[in-house]
């Protein structure tokens, strides 16, 4: 599919590539791997080590219960009630290690938006087991970190993570009507580019989730005045939020929504070359080659040089053409019809009926003229 919209151009595109609930919610997202909400007693065979013993507030918790991601208390905090909840925005004192001990990150302050997959899952998870002031060690699988992609230079790929957590501080997030033009675009700003980096570690539900927030932000109520220039510019976040959206979604298989999305877009730019090339995509990968072509050609149109959809409308005119074939010798054989280069087969039997229509219609002329003619004479007489 075509490239992420970020500032690049077109040119850089390369060949890889619902109903909804509520009005802003574009993505029909599917859950996320979420915690259960404050757990009871810690179970007996919670992964015990170095001779924890049953019930010890220090033993390790299987937070998900795969095994994957564990947290372990070293300073317990002030009480369950101290908990952050989700869309607070929490500030944390974090380390991260490899598995050898290498540091490979250090904050003594990150905040972050508590649910919103602003940071590592691992971390985005556990930390909403954290009482205030509580230190714990989180030791995750590479699913929930950096993954099968790593972090180039100083984390390899598939590298589970040790972190070393404290929770500082929690607070209610802005209120999105209160926030000024320049802070609105700023904070959409940062979740697309969350999106960004999800959609190229090809983690496609986080980067849709990401793409789907940004675009909420946007959509926010204002009690703030906008200048057309800060208009302007929440537009033009909107619009690469939906394009990447779509790409997300046209990843995912999720057709409706990407054809949703795309529509979106060329509302607002009818002539949006991303989306039309990825609503052409959409559209014929629900088989509708016949409303996929002429869109691939208008985005042709407006960019010919663009090698790209010149190889996606060939590709489709092709499957077109193959396509009305197909429909063709269906209609042949339910006709009954072989086809024009066979011979046809002389009926040897010729029914009663089988006779040349303008025959037919001579004999119902003479027959009709002769009732006329009888119903003349018996007038007269």
């Amino acid at each position: 599919a075509a490239a992420l919209d970020t500032a690049e151009d077109f040119e850089v595109l390369e060949e890889e590539e619902e109903e909804e609930e509520e009005e802003d919610d574009l993505s029909e997202l599917p859950p996320l791997e979420d915690v259960a909400r404050p757990a009871g007693p810690p179970r007996e065979d919670a992964g015990q080590r170095d001779g924890d013993a049953p019930g010890d507030p220090h033993e390790w918790l299987d937070v998900l219960g795969s095994g994957l991601l564990k947290k372990k208390t070293l300073v317990p905090g002030r009480g369950v009630d101290t908990r952050p909840t989700k869309g607070q925005e929490v500030t944390v004192r974090l380390k991260a290690t490899l598995e050898d001990g290498t540091a490979v990150e250090e904050d003594p302050a990150l905040t972050f938006t508590l649910g919103d997959c602003d940071v590592l899952q691992a971390l985005d998870l556990c930390v909403q087991l954290l009482e205030m002031g509580e230190t714990a060690l989180i030791v995750s699988d590479a699913k929930y970190c950096y993954g099968a992609q790593g972090r180039s230079p100083d984390i390899p790929p598939n590298a589970p993570l040790t972190l070393e957590v404290e929770l500082l501080g929690a607070r209610d997030a802005p209120d999105l009507e209160l926030l000024s033009g320049k802070e609105k675009i700023q904070l959409a700003n940062r979740k697309r580019e969350r999106g960004n980096y999800f959609y190229q570690q090809a983690d496609y539900v986080l980067a849709v989730n990401s793409y789907d927030i940004a675009l909420r932000i946007i959509g926010s109520n204002s009690k703030v005045d906008f200048s057309p220039d800060e208009e302007a510019e929440l537009l033009d976040v909107k619009v690469k939020c939906l394009n990447n959206l779509a790409a997300s979604q046209l990843k995912l298989d999720h057709y409706k929504a990407a054809l949703k999305s795309c529509n979106l877009v060329l509302e607002h730019q009818p002539g949006n070359i991303k989306a039309l090339f990825r609503k052409g995509k959409v559209l014929a990968q629900l088989g509708e080659y016949r409303e996929a072509i002429p869109i691939l050609k208008a985005a042709l149109k407006l960019e010919p040089s663009n090698k790209t959809i010149h190889a996606e409308l060939s590709k489709l005119v092709k499957k077109h053409a193959d396509q009305r074939n197909v429909e063709t010798e269906m209609y042949r054989k339910m006709l009954g019809n072989p086809g024009a280069s066979s011979t046809p087969r002389k009926c040897k039997d010729k029914l009663p009926w089988s006779i040349p229509w303008k025959w037919l219609f001579g004999a119902t002329a003479i027959a009709l003229g002769g009732v006329a003619l009888s119903v003349v004479i018996a007038a007269r007489n």
